[in-house]
């Protein structure tokens, strides 16, 4: 949604990298290229205005000036700005002292209600709520049966009690405002603790769906009055947003199809404009792409700092506890690291949901964004096709599978032999490291650790490798048949005087069985 935004601020960004201090005309230019960047992005004028004179001012203020880094202090600035005019904290749903807890949806014709309600309704009853579902939506073509079908997929009830109509040509007979107020009265009765009421889609400019939508209201006072908008439609989200304030006085907004290609300036606009909080947002077609609005992390996002909390809470709740604590257990115990093993990882992954949604969460996504486009989410398919087609003797042991056998599992899994062999090297690429971390050692090439391969490991190696490096022989045969005495007699002596027994005084014989040492290490102590 906000990928040309977020590449034209971080392009900006760039250009103050290094500079000791920032110039008048820095700024002035920073702050044009902003302005620019937003109002390509479809954000109402007014709020523009604001977040660069906001901006503008602070840039130009001691903050900036005496920072030792004022390229930073601008993308700090900046972020702290677009938190503000997102809304600021994040906003919950306010429960009511006495249960059910009312919610009222309205929104424009397509922006997606009744499918939000549904994703709604879940998201509550994983919160540990009991919703209920109330189909006021009888002006709609099969709106009605829609919300039924969202609801059984969502595993949450629904109040239908009218039909609605089944096409466009049918005439609406049914009281959408009795409809509510007996819902509400039903989950009163059933003791629902939340109940969802869906209204029609209608126009900013529909005066009689309008008042709709206001009676409604008058008739079951809602705890919550959610607007619902479509973030793709750009500027006019300033007007419609307005206009359903003064017709309904919503209380909070949900943003929808934030997963599209549109430029997304809603999002930065309806929060300014109204002062009404944007409280949900809904990332893709499944119940389950819907999240809590975050300003502080839509920002961060933005600006491609990424957004890891968000990361964090999806596989806390995805993750399996038992599965991860088996593997740690495995890993403690230094146990090899098996194709069945990767195959469960690969599954807790997936639970997960995207791998694009995910990777672009990370901060610095937008420099491989080229690459995350061009990832297919069927690979992950594939390889459990691949892993699926051998045997669990094979699973175990990967070392036995040969030519035939890879052209077996090849035609099982419906792949060509070359991707057999890829994952294979793959996988034993994983287990080698898997190893190697599980013996204390570290990952090759990964910075900031010990052990080969990162910092200070490539140091102590270079040492010892120079303490040990041998000295050339001399050419003189006598003479380096002497260096060979010399160098053995200081073995010798160096052998005769090492410790034996416990490190910390008495004496005492060594038994390396004691020691629990993985398989193969005796050759190491000379056995």
């Amino acid at each position: 949604m906000f990928n040309s935004l977020s590449d034209r601020l971080t392009a900006t960004f760039k250009n103050l990298r290094g500079k000791g201090r920032l110039t008048e005309a820095d700024i002035d230019a920073t702050v044009r290229e902003i302005r620019r960047a937003l109002l390509d992005a479809d954000v109402a004028v007014p709020v523009v205005r604001a977040f660069t004179a906001a901006v503008k001012e602070r840039a130009l203020g001691l903050e900036v000036s005496q920072a030792l880094n004022p390229g930073q202090q601008i993308v700090k600035i900046v972020n702290e700005e677009l938190v503000t005019i997102l809304g600021g904290e994040t906003r919950r749903i306010r429960l009511a002292k006495n249960p059910p807890t009312v919610i009222m949806l309205a929104g424009l014709q397509g922006a997606g209600k009744t499918t939000l309600a549904g994703k709604l309704s879940k998201w509550l009853k994983g919160q540990g709520h009991s919703p209920l579902l109330v189909a006021c939506d009888l002006q709609r073509p099969n709106a009605v049966r829609q919300l039924q079908v969202n609801g059984e997929r969502a595993g949450v009830p629904v109040y239908a009690p009218h039909p609605g109509v089944s096409s466009e040509f049918e005439a609406a007979t049914g009281d959408p405002v009795a409809v509510a107020r007996q819902g509400v009265a039903e989950a009163r009765a059933r003791l629902h603790d939340v109940v969802i009421v869906d209204t029609a889609g209608r126009l900013g400019v529909d005066a009689e769906l309008m008042q709709q939508a206001a009676d409604i209201r008058s008739a079951i006072t809602p705890d919550e009055v959610l607007f619902v908008i479509d973030a793709m439609i750009g500027q006019d989200a300033v007007n419609t947003a307005l206009a359903f304030d003064e017709g309904v006085d919503f209380t909070g907004v949900v943003l929808t199809k934030l997963d599209g290609d549109a430029r997304g300036g809603a999002a930065l606009s309806v929060a300014s404009v109204t002062g009404k909080p944007v409280m949900f947002a809904s990332t893709g077609e499944g119940l389950g792409d819907f999240e809590l609005f975050h300003p502080d992390r839509m920002a961060s996002r933005i600006l491609d700092m990424g957004d890891v909390l968000t990361l964090i809470e999806q596989a806390e709740k995805s993750w399996d506890k038992d599965e991860a604590a088996r593997m740690a257990k495995k890993f403690a115990d230094q146990e090899d690291f098996t194709l069945d093993d990767f195959l469960a990882q690969m599954q807790q992954i997936r639970n997960m949901g995207s791998m694009k949604k995910m990777l672009m969460m990370m901060p610095g996504a937008a420099n491989m964004r080229e690459q995350l486009e061009n990832f297919d989410e069927r690979e992950i398919d594939r390889v459990e096709a691949i892993v699926r087609s051998m045997t669990p003797h094979e699973r175990l042991a990967p070392k036995i599978i040969n030519g035939s056998r890879r052209a077996r599992i090849a035609r099982g899994s419906g792949v060509h032999v070359s991707e057999v062999n890829g994952l294979l090297e793959r996988f034993t690429q994983a287990q080698k490291m898997m190893k190697k971390m599980a013996s204390g050692g570290s990952i090759p090439g990964m910075p900031g650790m010990a052990g080969p391969g990162g910092f200070g490991g490539a140091r102590k190696s270079k040492a010892v490798a120079a303490k040990g490096k041998k000295k050339p022989r001399s050419g003189n045969p006598a003479k380096a048949a002497q260096e060979l005495q010399e160098a053995q007699a200081r073995r010798d002596a160096a052998r005769t005087a090492a410790p034996t027994g416990a490190a910390f005084g008495g004496q005492q014989d060594f038994d390396p069985s004691a020691m629990n040492l993985p398989k193969g290490f005796e050759k190491f102590l000379g056995k």
